[in-house]
């Protein structure tokens, strides 16, 4: 945790580079969100509604996520490429408790 607060997260991009953001925790921001903030390739076309798995990655840290909700989980019964470490970035609040995450962003759809 940075002194002002904030958790760090490292998000893994689609080239494989490793990006460590800054995430506020006073923000009630949700992983998409911030991807979006830093430029990362995060479509989050549905605004952060589970509807459209454009911010689908993969949990690669042993950081203890909430609970998957049932949107969630039917969002990613109909998405490409999930893995037992699949999650909706969207559906990740940032707290202190994602302090160390470490997720790499699912290949897009399209790809």
């Amino acid at each position: 945790m940075t002194e002002d607060g904030n958790v760090l997260i490292t998000v893994v991009d689609r080239h494989g580079e490793a990006h460590e953001l800054e995430a506020p925790t006073d923000m009630n921001m949700n992983l998409m969100e911030v991807c979006k903030a830093y430029d990362l390739p995060v479509q989050g076309t549905c605004g952060g509604m589970a509807l459209c798995s454009t911010c689908h990655c993969y949990v690669l840290s042993e950081t203890e996520l909430p609970k998957m909700g049932d949107a969630e989980e039917d969002m990613l019964d109909q998405a490409f490429f999930v893995e037992d470490n699949s999650r909706l970035g969207c559906q990740l609040r940032i707290t202190n408790n994602l302090e160390g995450l470490k997720v790499q962003l699912a290949p897009e759809a399209d790809q």
